[in-house]
């Protein structure tokens, strides 16, 4: 994946809203083959960590957010902030071509954190990897709008 693409993926997420504007998150770029190789591994083999050329792996900061926020701060809005800067970046991505996947329900924190020698502090919340689409897969199916949204009035 070319650098340029990646640092607009970057800057895209630099602009993501957050919880007063703390940027309560980390972001780690990964390249390294067989660091990619582990994170499959302590995922429970997902390939794509292994085949793209980039992972991103997005660890919530929450003394950041305490400093202003607190207990709520600690132990939401940090989250809420990397995966809003996760989305941002998977937005991004494809706007430039590139596919993502959000690897997030899979795996054990305290396994990517020793993988990827992230301090107590920082709390993985989501890897994506990110690279040129292999296959185009059809669009899943969705829940109807009358099923999802509640309009009050």
């Amino acid at each position: 994946m070319e650098e340029a693409k990646l640092n607009q993926i970057l800057e895209a997420v630099n602009r993501a809203p957050s919880a007063g504007n703390l940027q309560a998150y980390k972001i780690y770029v990964i390249r390294d083959t067989d660091l990619r190789q582990l994170l499959c591994r302590a995922t429970g083999n997902q390939e794509c960590l292994a085949q793209a050329p980039v992972v991103l792996a997005f660890c919530a900061e929450p003394k950041r957010s305490a400093v202003r926020f607190g207990t709520r701060g600690e132990q939401l809005f940090c989250i809420q902030d990397a995966t809003i800067a996760c989305n941002y970046a998977q937005l991004a991505a494809t706007a430039l071509g590139l596919a993502t996947v959000w690897i997030g329900a899979v795996f054990e924190p305290e396994t990517i954190r020793e993988a990827l020698k992230i301090t107590d502090d920082l709390w993985p919340v989501a890897l994506l990897p990110v690279g040129y689409p292999a296959e185009s897969p059809k669009p899943t199916s969705r829940r109807s709008l009358t099923e999802l949204v509640r309009l009050l009035r």
